[in-house]
């Protein structure tokens, strides 16, 4: 009978797992706050250490919480980066692996970037166009050196999604730029485009100022569909 399958055994680290995250989502447990004890838990949850300390890594890995040697564990405040940061590391290693999801990353930015810089040339103010001006100031001192070149890139760019008051743009925004740098740096050292790059830029930026989204949108997908051979998988 399908409706009397085994019953699951669970690992008691699990179960420890979704007491205390039952806590931090009911708000018992709130961000700053100090995690019981090791020996408060297995005490009051009747398990031994090692149940403890897997549940509570596993909360660390999840953002959750996190774990200094010598303190105790503290919630931490979730935020649009961070949620975005615990994918970092295994981001990276897919992209490096994979050439087609290299190949996706482009899209997606493509696609991503539209929105956020038509948005951005709804919501900009003086002060917005001031800092963008600033970033792109600063990649245009930085000719000559490639790592502080891309790093000034990636701040323009990051700008835009700042324009538009949305913390998930910012985070997204920072993260597949983050993802992408490590195949960009030696092709463009090697390309020579840095000039066109700022014209492109140059071109973005007085379309957000002047409000056309339109004319912001097609200036940021020129840019982007022209430098997507710049990124370049070695896998």
């Amino acid at each position: 009978m399908n409706g009397l399958a085994p019953i699951a055994r669970r690992k008691l680290s699990d179960q420890v797992f979704d007491r205390l995250k039952h806590l931090i989502e009911i708000g018992e447990l709130k961000p700053g706050d100090e995690v019981p004890s090791e020996r408060t838990l297995m005490g009051l949850l009747r398990v031994g250490r090692p149940a403890v300390r897997e549940a509570m890594q596993a909360l660390a890995s999840m953002g959750l919480i996190e774990i200094s040697h010598g303190e105790r564990a503290k919630v931490l405040r979730l935020t649009a980066n961070s949620l975005i940061k615990q994918v970092d590391i295994a981001a990276k290693i897919m992209l490096a692996s994979s050439p087609g999801s290299l190949e996706e990353l482009k899209a997606a930015r493509l696609l991503f970037e539209r929105g956020v810089v038509r948005e951005a040339a709804i919501k900009a103010t003086p002060s917005d166009i001031e800092r963008l001006e600033a970033a792109l100031l600063a990649q245009r001192a930085s000719l000559g050196d490639p790592e502080a070149f891309i790093n000034a890139d990636m701040s323009f760019h990051t700008q835009i999604a700042k324009i538009t008051r949305n913390s998930i743009f910012r985070a997204v925004s920072e993260g597949m730029l983050s993802w992408l740098k490590e195949f960009h740096i030696e092709m463009l050292h090697r390309s020579g485009r840095e000039h066109i790059t700022l014209s492109e830029h140059e071109h973005i930026l007085n379309a957000i100022k002047s409000g056309e989204p339109g004319l912001a949108e097609t200036a940021l997908v020129r840019h982007l569909e022209r430098s997507r051979d710049l990124y370049v998988s070695k896998a």
